[in-house]
């Protein structure tokens, strides 16, 4: 099939770089490219679930839910609004 294609400039010189140190056609290097392209595109690997394993935090030793403030004073400061 023929047909017209504009190419970015960058795209262009890596593909007439890549046809010379082939020693290929620029038409084959562009096939093959987009054959890859198009694979990953079209069909892309799916994605690797995020997984953390969780902790127990609690409190540290010494501090305690009774006084808020005082929790409050040493998470943010004193001159924390």
């Amino acid at each position: 099939m023929r047909t017209t294609l504009t190419l970015d400039p960058d795209v262009a010189d890596r593909a007439r770089a890549g046809a010379a140190k082939l020693g290929k056609p620029l038409k084959e290097v562009i096939n093959a490219a987009l054959r890859i392209g198009l694979d990953q595109v079209l069909d892309p690997m799916a994605a690797k679930p995020y997984r953390t394993d969780p902790r127990p935090l609690g409190l540290r030793r010494g501090l305690s839910y009774d006084n808020v403030t005082e929790l409050l004073v040493r998470g943010e400061g004193e001159d924390h609004p």
